[in-house]
């Protein structure tokens, strides 16, 4: 006989639930870039037409 674990109790429907309220899937946050009319994620650089952006300034040129 093993001596796995397992509950001494059923979980009830309302504290599995309560367990799970954290659980659902957020949607990603996008946002326009106001020099190049780039949909990207907030917070991040983003390339376009081979050159890197962040927050509507150019960083680095000619990124590959």
């Amino acid at each position: 006989m093993s001596n796995m674990a397992h509950p001494k109790r059923k979980i009830s429907k309302t504290r599995r639930d309560k367990r799970r309220t954290h659980d659902a899937l957020s949607t990603k946050q996008l946002s326009v870039d106001v020099t190049t009319g780039e949909v990207h994620l907030r917070h991040h650089a983003h390339v376009s037409e081979g050159n890197l952006y962040y927050r509507g300034k150019l960083v680095v040129e000619n990124y590959n």
